[in-house]
């Protein structure tokens, strides 16, 4: 098949910053490409057009154009007519676009349109509990009407998507994202720092991150040797309108009068992050709103033990008490609780990282996912 992705971000050096999706995206594109698939992958809103080749996937780049008024209705018309006529002289099969923002809202395609459930601005304001602006939901209804069908990363995202947008008559696949298991190898369980607690990912209110220090807090008084490990973007704080969430972490972490031990390195390389996972004596992510979570099946993959959210979407990735824990993140003392029993207990984090990692094999396998996807493109072209 030759089937084309387009999207905000993808992570190459010439792209700029790319975040969950781009890491899913590019996963995907690459098992298809094992396979023998032709891959175009168009990437809207960047500096420069150029077309490229990496690694047999060819990448157009799409200049953000500029208008004089109605920029959110003509750049849109630009880049359907793009990759229109891409398709025609390429033999495009199927396209794939994200719901967030509504980007394909006033495009029509000449090839069915798919649109994947990454997590939409409707979806997160209603986990977050936030009012999301009516011309945000327009878009994104609009888009989510010219689609032909749908692929959901977790059953509860499809789910919470179908309700928000009344989707109706349309078929929304749950196909788990998944990891190149090569990339991550089974680290040795008993290799390890000592009371090393990570975290990664964007330093942000919705991911839970301003639980960790009560959380810390009740660790450090029943194992004073954890110290936990922050590695990730620092955002601006969207209820408080503070410029730095970790600025407000750190008042936090002022207030409790025992001493926790946290060391935030903000954004470092992706070979450094498995650097620190392999050392990890359990990672957490506390998030509050999330679609799948790439970050714990990666942890997941080199055998460790994991700590989340319990929170819809989660309770597909972990067996609770068998491949992880999952907690609500508001209930620090019980959150506290399992870390601490993770720490103690050697022999209950040696099973739960195996049992972690035998579940990403069984489930997120990225080679299984792309024969899963391909024949769900199959079905929607035949």
């Amino acid at each position: 098949m030759h089937i084309a992705f387009l999207t905000p971000e993808y992570p190459h050096i010439k792209t700029g910053h790319s975040a969950g999706i781009g890491s899913s995206i590019k996963n995907l594109v690459q098992a298809l490409g094992k396979e023998q698939h032709q891959i175009t992958v168009f990437v809207y809103a960047q500096k420069n057009n150029e077309i490229f080749n990496d690694n047999g996937v060819t990448i157009h780049l799409i200049k953000n154009e500029k208008y004089t008024f109605g920029k959110w209705y003509f750049y849109r018309k630009h880049i359907q007519n793009y990759i229109n006529n891409i398709t025609a002289s390429e033999k495009i099969e199927i396209i794939e676009a994200p719901d967030w923002t509504g980007i394909t809202a006033f495009m029509s395609f000449k090839i069915p349109l798919v649109i994947r459930l990454h997590g939409s601005d409707a979806y997160f304001c209603y986990l977050e509990k936030r009012k999301q602006k009516l011309k945000n939901f327009w878009f994104e209804k609009l888009a989510i009407a010219k689609a032909n069908a749908f692929i959901a990363p977790t059953t509860y995202a499809g789910k919470v998507s179908k309700d928000l947008f009344k989707i109706k008559n349309k078929e929304i696949k749950t196909i788990h994202n998944g990891v190149e298991l090569n990339r991550f190898e089974k680290y040795p369980t008993d290799q390890y720092s000592n009371g090393l607690i990570l975290y990664f990912g964007t330093i942000i209110r919705k991911k839970g991150v301003l639980e960790l220090p009560a959380i810390m807090a009740e660790v450090v008084k029943q194992y004073p040797q954890a110290h936990l490990v922050l590695i990730g973007d620092d955002a601006r704080d969207i209820k408080s309108n503070s410029p730095s969430t970790w600025e407000l972490m750190k008042e936090q972490l002022n207030s409790f009068s025992t001493k926790v031990k946290v060391v935030y390195l903000g954004k470092v390389p992706y070979d450094a992050v498995q650097d620190y996972i392999k050392k990890a004596h359990v990672c957490v992510f506390p998030t509050y709103a999330e679609t799948l979570g790439m970050v714990t099946i990666e942890s997941m993959a080199m055998q460790k033990a994991v700590v989340n959210s319990n929170i819809g979407w989660s309770q597909e990735l972990i067996i609770d008490g068998e491949s992880g824990f999952l907690v609500h993140p508001s209930d620090h003392s019980e959150y506290a609780s399992k870390i601490v029993k993770i720490l103690e207990n050697n022999t209950l984090k040696d099973t739960i990282g195996k049992a972690a990692r035998k579940r990403v094999e069984q489930v997120f396998d990225i080679d299984k996912k792309a024969v899963e996807n391909v024949t769900f493109y199959k079905k929607i072209i035949s």
